[in-house]
C-alpha cells in the first residue's frame, strides 16, 4: 500500500514539474524593442575626436542602401529612446520612397533636421 502511494505522488510530483517547465518555455519569448524596423535598418559612422559629425546609412532587408546623410554639428545620442524611434521613423520612410523610385537619395537633411530639438547632446 506504501508503496502505490509513493508511485502515485512520485507520478504526480513529475507531472507537475513538466508542466511548469512547459509553462516557463512559453513565458521565456524575447520580445523585439520598439526601436527595430521591420523594413530595414540603419548604422551610424563616427569619430571620436570629431563627435559633432557623423554620417548615417539606412539599409532594406536586403542590404541595399537606400539613403545616406552626412550630419555636422550635431551630437547623436543613440543610447536615448527617443533619437532611436526618430531614427526608426526616419528608416521607415527611407526605404518606402526607395520602394517607390528604385533610387539612392543622399544627404537631403532628413537626419540633421529631425534630430535638432531639446533630446540631442550637444
Amino acid at each position: 500500500m506504501k508503496r502505490k502511494l509513493l508511485r502515485s505522488a512520485m507520478i504526480l510530483v513529475l507531472a507537475m514539474l513538466s508542466i511548469k517547465g512547459v509553462t516557463q518555455e512559453t513565458q521565456a519569448v524575447r520580445t523585439i524593442p520598439k526601436w527595430i524596423s521591420e523594413k530595414g535598418y540603419w548604422q551610424v559612422e563616427s569619430n571620436i575626436k570629431t563627435p559633432e559629425n557623423f554620417i548615417v546609412y539606412f539599409f532594406n532587408n536586403e542590404g541595399t542602401m537606400v539613403y545616406k546623410e552626412r550630419v555636422e554639428g550635431i551630437k547623436l545620442n543613440i543610447k536615448k529612446r527617443r533619437t532611436l524611434m526618430r531614427l526608426k521613423k526616419l528608416l521607415d520612410q527611407a526605404v518606402i520612397a526607395w520602394e517607390d523610385h528604385h533610387a539612392m537619395k543622399e544627404n537631403e537633411m532628413l537626419v540633421a533636421t529631425a534630430l535638432k530639438g531639446s533630446w540631442v547632446v550637444r
